[in-house]
């Protein structure tokens, strides 16, 4: 079933006007929030480690460190998320209670509160939580993809964050999703469970070029993405604000240490650090392969109209999509040239998208 979203018009929002509008973005790992000035331009963006599977109380700690930013009267939050599917949750449902519970404690019984239901439109946190948790559960790639069709008409979303990545089409300004939920968009390639920092090293192949031999990579968390692309030189300072793999450091010879353990060696100990940065660039390319092998397949649905359209790159691995475009001949569009703000702001909006779209969405219709 062809799931179609159009920003300006397919959804039911609230009126209200506002001085500031706050976009939150609350995932499992990280807090994401922007912030738009009363000309609805971008001027703050923040990203902050916020593991919910330790408990909902790391919102609390998360947003203490950005309390003076939020300090602005009559402000409206505009709230999407996915941390609802952490586990030390009982379902999404409960997820999505505890996780709007909190934020309504944080922010205050007076605060502005709306709720991005994507296809259900804007809800109330009352609503979200009485009703509307499959709306809300997991929303932000719409949020983030009926924005960019928006402002782009027609051509395809590649967000690749610390974990996952979407895959959104768009034509004449609407989202064109197959999947609606994240069993449906994992069947049609929409979700692919890849990202630039947590990913687990042994999920992206099986095996490695090591020595003139193909080395199979061993089944355990010693390494992860960040480390890949810290030895790349791809992966920008500050994206990773996750915990290493052994709590070490996050320099390039940390790095080489754990990723040698992947092939059941030790750094330095017959293995230098040259082989592991070999072994890292051949990692990072069978995950390019895996993004470009689920564009094809999301585009292969619609041929006629998908065939050449430009590819918009968000998020932590934008530099991962700008690679894949670049490789099978796509024109590209940098999320970045779509915000409204200071340049630095805008590069730092890539990362927090989502957070952004859903300001800009409430903006837009306000």
């Amino acid at each position: 079933m062809l799931h179609r979203l159009k920003a300006a018009s397919g959804l039911r929002l609230a009126s209200f006007q506002t001085m500031h509008i706050f976009g939150w973005d609350i995932g499992g790992a990280h807090l994401k929030v922007a912030r738009l000035d009363a000309s609805g331009m971008v001027d703050r963006v923040h990203q902050l480690a916020c593991p919910l599977w330790r408990g909902v109380g790391e919102l609390a700690r998360a947003v203490r460190l950005i309390e003076q930013d939020l300090a602005v009267a009559d402000a409206v939050h505009a709230v999407t998320m996915t941390g609802e599917l952490c586990d030390v949750f009982t379902s999404r449902t409960d997820g999505v209670r505890q996780i709007l519970g909190a934020l309504g404690q944080l922010l205050g019984d007076g605060a502005r509160v709306r709720v991005f239901g994507g296809y259900a439109g804007w809800l109330s946190p009352v609503e979200a939580i009485a009703g509307g948790a499959d709306d809300v559960a997991s929303a932000n790639w719409l949020a983030l993809a009926a924005y960019v069709a928006e402002l782009v008409g027609d051509g395809v979303l590649v967000d690749v964050g610390s974990t996952t990545t979407d895959i959104i089409p768009f034509r004449a300004g609407e989202v064109c999703a197959l999947g609606r939920d994240d069993a449906s968009r994992l069947a049609h390639g929409e979700l692919v469970y890849t990202g630039v920092v947590r990913t687990p090293v042994a999920s992206l192949c099986r095996q490695v070029p090591f020595r003139g031999r193909w080395q199979p990579l061993a089944a355990e968390y010693f390494a992860n993405a960040a480390d890949v692309h810290r030895l790349c030189n791809t992966l920008a300072d500050g994206l990773d604000l996750m915990e290493t793999a052994d709590g070490a450091g996050k320099d390039r010879v940390a790095s080489a240490r754990r990723l040698a353990r992947m092939v059941g060696c030790d750094l330095d100990h017959g293995v230098a650090i040259e082989e592991v940065t070999a072994l890292a660039h051949y990692l990072a390319r069978c995950q390019r392969e895996s993004v470009a092998d689920a564009l094809a397949l999301v585009t292969s649905s619609a041929p006629q109209t998908l065939g050449n359209v430009p590819v918009v790159s968000a998020g932590a691995g934008d530099f991962l999509v700008g690679a894949v475009a670049a490789s099978i001949g796509r024109p590209l569009r940098t999320f970045a040239s779509l915000v409204h703000a200071e340049p630095e702001v805008a590069a730092a909006a890539t990362v927090a998208a989502p957070a952004v779209a859903a300001a800009r969405l409430a903006w837009m219709t306000r």
